[in-house]
């Protein structure tokens, strides 16, 4: 749920941002966007009882984040908070990904296993490969959001709002295709 929460705001706050634009309002006032949606977001993550604490931390991260952040924009009406969201949105993904490759399972091979819990050694190996590009991409995509912070809102809202998406899909397309590719090499049925 933290992933399908950070991919709602990584689109809300450029579109907020075309709003604001239109609406002739600073883009600081995107704040008001980003709290309620994050304390929704928030409560809804809050169960005492269910799972580790630290796992709890992390899975509100996002919310955390567009609380703090969302705050900070409305507090010292300045806009520069609410631009490092998707920096660091990609910093704990990069984050949830890496430390994963010092696990058992990697996360893809936890996801992967879901579809197919007999995964052959050769799906872990590639599962593991995987992790690692995305963790390249997240580096990447991180990055190129930190530039677009000092090229401006307008190239902001664009990159973060469109462009990084479009470069998401292309990784997952990519990946799609190259583990088709694996799976019939290795004399696998490709099932996705």
């Amino acid at each position: 749920m933290p992933g399908l929460f950070a991919f709602a705001l990584g689109i809300a706050l450029p579109l907020g941002f075309w709003v604001c634009r239109w609406l002739e309002l600073p883009f600081w006032w995107c704040g008001l966007l980003l709290l309620p949606v994050a304390l929704t977001q928030g409560s809804k993550l809050t169960n005492p009882h269910k799972g580790h604490a630290l796992a709890r931390v992390i899975k509100r991260l996002p919310a955390i984040l567009a609380v703090v952040l969302g705050g900070a924009a409305l507090i010292w009406r300045n806009s520069l908070p609410l631009l490092y969201y998707p920096v660091l949105i990609n910093a704990f993904f990069l984050f949830l990904f890496a430390i994963s490759l010092k696990q058992k399972q990697t996360l893809i091979e936890r996801l992967a296993r879901r579809l197919h819990p007999d995964l052959p050694e050769s799906g872990v190996r590639y599962t593991r490969q995987v992790t690692k590009a995305w963790c390249l991409f997240f580096i990447g995509n991180g990055a190129l959001a930190l530039w677009s912070i000092g090229a401006g809102e307008a190239v902001w809202a664009l990159y973060n709002g469109g462009i990084a998406y479009g470069l998401m899909g292309l990784m997952f397309a990519g990946e799609w295709l190259a583990r088709r590719r694996v799976m019939k090499k290795n004399g696998e049925v490709a099932h996705v």
